[in-house]
């Protein structure tokens, strides 16, 4: 039989089972639909969101935001032009519940007014975060006022994390950096370097907890741990982040696996 004879044969052995009748479900955000701008140089921040934000109804979507390797305030301020763009990316048409900007640094550097101004653009109907927002909201609800600070930043971008905390309220007792400018090294930084480290921070003089700054950070794994062991709370971009979406969402789950905010709802 020739090529073309068994193709038609096939063809015509198919049933056509003609338009199938179908309902629509509310979807696999029927609860909340959370919008996150990624760097494009990130690693990590949705490996954290995808082990986090897994309740029920409850789902994010992403879209990356372009940005050079080297972390430096030029290339963290240059993110502003992409915001309204990238964020118009996820799910258009489609309302979000919220809309979080994943980048702990340029955060600052454009400020959170200036995120929140540019996703206004293409997502009115939203909430807005960001890494610095969250965290600001969290230590508010932990009590955190006086906070040890991890970074794999130089020391130009901590003097300014620091100044923007601290013209908050928030005292910076102690600061360290793993000095891992690259996001490419940064987001390899292990788990036991960032664990050791959020220990002994946890142990300087006046501070009443941790926060590991940058999006590139795994965390998420190690907060109950290292709470356990230092009886203080251990936020970090991504936790911080995630909860702040959560509970802007509506969303009031209890997660104490990712440690003592994840239990707690916002600040009144």
């Amino acid at each position: 039989m020739s090529t073309a004879l068994a193709a038609e044969t096939a063809r015509s052995d198919c049933i056509d089972l003609g338009v199938l009748p179908s309902t629509l479900s509310p979807g696999i955000y029927s609860r909340a639909a959370i919008g996150l701008v990624v760097l494009a140089t990130d690693q990590t921040v949705e490996h954290e969101f995808r082990a986090i934000i897994r309740q029920p109804g409850v789902a994010f979507f992403g879209a990356r935001i372009p940005m050079a390797n080297e972390v430096t305030p030029e290339n963290l301020y240059a993110m502003k032009a992409h915001l309204a763009p990238t964020a118009d990316l996820i799910l258009p048409s489609i309302p979000l519940s919220v809309v979080a900007f994943g980048c702990t640094s340029a955060s600052m550097v454009i400020g959170e007014e200036g995120v929140f101004e540019e996703l206004r653009k293409v997502r009115p109907e939203a909430k807005y975060t960001n890494p610095v927002t969250a965290a600001l909201a969290a230590f508010r609800t932990l009590g955190m006022r006086r906070i040890a600070v991890l970074t794999p930043y130089s020391p130009d971008i901590n003097a300014n994390l620091r100044r923007y905390f601290e013209g908050r309220g928030v005292g910076v007792a102690a600061m360290g950096t793993f000095m891992r400018t690259d996001d490419r090294e940064a987001a390899r930084i292990s788990r036991e370097s960032i664990r050791d480290a959020a220990i002994a921070a946890a142990r300087a003089p006046g501070v009443d907890g941790v926060f590991v700054s940058c999006t590139s950070l795994e965390v998420a794994p190690i907060a109950r741990e290292v709470e356990a062991v230092t009886g203080k709370p251990l936020l970090s971009s991504n936790l911080a982040m995630a909860w702040h979406c959560l509970r802007l969402a509506g969303i009031d789950d209890p997660q104490p696996e990712f440690g003592m905010l994840f239990e707690r709802g916002l600040p009144g």
